[in-house]
């Protein structure tokens, strides 16, 4: 894991930061709002997960926990809409 993976990430990690702002700015339905964040928020996870926590080199945890992480965002998003 070198200092430029880590630089590409943190980069990933600001610019999904910025796309959720520019989200909250859009005249878009709060659903399609609230939906859009959680999706980044869970691209900002396994951006976390695979090079902060180095799980990039362990492609069967990474599998895991982004399941894991996946399904908890979809009932958190269920729970949203109701």
């Amino acid at each position: 894991m070198g200092g430029n993976t880590l630089t590409r990430a943190w980069l990933a990690l600001l610019g999904l930061s910025v796309g959720s702002a520019v989200l909250t700015l859009l005249p878009v339905p709060a659903a399609v709002m609230g939906g859009g964040i959680l999706l980044l928020a869970l691209i900002k996870t396994r951006v976390i997960l695979a090079q902060y926590l180095d799980l990039a080199c362990s492609p069967g945890w990474l599998r895991g926990f982004t399941m894991v992480l996946t399904g908890f965002s979809v009932l958190i998003f269920a729970l949203y809409l109701i």
